[in-house]
């Protein structure tokens, strides 16, 4: 069975990758396994965060290495917060002191005016000095409410409000919001170009 280490250190993450690839047959690992070392997310862009994050992984592993950089881009922002979505209010923010900046900065926008995206790429290495990587990148497009809203999910969740289930990614039951977020979108893009043998 082809091993393939994870650039995560978080177990659900693991499951909920390792369901969504599962035809592959492949077994994934966390990058935990292999080392403590965290790298230093320090590029402009979702993608080259990715790519930062899997090379470190297939580096300490040895092994081929998937990564993921996700965010959310509000289109009244410019797109921010984007990659600095973590650490929106200062580094070491917590989920609700990002959602209480954010809230702030979009207090006097209107409602048809607060649009925004999650977004995440990932990133596949057959190895860490891989020169073509395999990309995949997912979008989910809502807007941000006024109020946060929801007690699944984590991060912006409980801020973002999708139209076509009438609620926000708080209130979506899991298995749900595994099938329709960003991350499940880049993963469904990511296997189909496993799948097609580019690995």
């Amino acid at each position: 069975m082809k091993e393939v280490v994870l650039a995560s250190r978080n177990d659900g993450k693991l499951a909920e990758m390792q369901a969504l690839l599962a035809p592959l047959g492949w077994k994934l690992r966390l990058v935990s396994d292999f080392s403590d070392e965290t790298p230093a997310e320090t590029a402009s862009t979702f993608i080259e965060n990715a790519l930062i994050k899997a090379r470190h992984a297939a580096q300490v592993s040895g092994l081929p290495a998937i990564a993921d950089d996700s965010g959310l881009e509000v289109d009244a922002l410019g797109g921010a917060p984007g990659v600095y979505s973590a650490r929106y209010a200062g580094e070491g923010a917590s989920d609700a002191q990002n959602n209480q900046k954010l809230l702030q900065v979009l207090k006097n926008v209107a409602d048809n005016a607060r649009t925004a995206r999650f977004v995440c790429v990932m990133a596949y290495l057959r190895s860490a000095a891989d020169p073509t990587p395999i990309i995949a990148q997912g979008q989910w497009r809502g807007s941000i409410l006024h109020n946060p809203r929801g007690h699944n999910g984590f991060g912006y969740d409980p801020l973002f409000y999708v139209a076509e289930q009438k609620c926000s990614s708080a209130e979506l039951e899991p298995a749900v919001k595994n099938k329709i977020s960003h991350r499940a979108r880049a993963a469904k893009h990511l296997y189909s170009a496993l799948h097609d043998g580019h690995a």
